[in-house]
């Protein structure tokens, strides 16, 4: 199996920033987003899934700070620790699959909008190999979405559907189980 490294500084850049650029704060209203979930394998075989993600509340900066500084001491294990106990702040469906919870839901402003970062702390799905299904592999234990939207809540964002969140020369990197990057198109408002 080979792995697809993307260095996703924008989570935790997030974390560190959010308490000077929080959008929308702890709360505000439920907003639920549809999206295309696809996949291309090096050898040409291509799949697409529907994705629902609703997202109930933001995390407050006191919350955002408490994960940034579980993660800085203690690593995934740390945050893993620290997210026990911490009520759902959404939840993640694709395809016909059950709903993964969210634990962690990140707002911040960009040129085009805002960027919504969503972790949960179980993968939503190990797609290895090219197969969907494969079987679980220790380390691979959340699942980080991207959304960045524009003013009309339409974008476009990636999934990684079980990821392995480390350190490398400073920088907070995501290592996806699967091989290739499963990219988000169509990204809207549901209604």
């Amino acid at each position: 199996m080979s792995l697809h490294t993307i260095t996703r500084g924008v989570l935790w850049s997030t974390l560190t920033v959010v308490a000077a650029t929080n959008v929308a704060g702890q709360t505000g209203a439920r907003e639920t987003f549809t999206a295309t979930a696809a996949v291309k394998a090096a050898g040409g075989a291509a799949a697409t899934a529907p994705l629902k993600v609703t997202v109930d509340r933001k995390m407050s900066e006191s919350e955002a700070d408490t994960m940034l500084a579980a993660f800085k001491s203690g690593g995934a294990p740390g945050l893993r620790k620290a997210l026990q106990g911490v009520p759902a702040v959404g939840s993640a469906q694709l395809g016909g699959g059950k709903p993964t919870p969210l634990r962690l839901a990140l707002e911040r402003p960009t040129e085009k909008g805002r960027l919504l970062t969503l972790v949960a702390d179980k993968p939503i799905l190990f797609l290895g190999a090219g197969v969907p299904g494969a079987k679980a592999q220790a380390g691979y234990d959340f699942a980080i979405i991207d959304l960045e939207v524009d003013a009309n809540n339409a974008g476009s964002g990636t999934l990684a559907p079980a990821a392995k969140v480390t350190v490398k020369n400073g920088a907070f990197v995501v290592e996806d189980y699967a091989g290739e990057l499963v990219r988000l198109t169509a990204v809207a408002h549901a209604k």
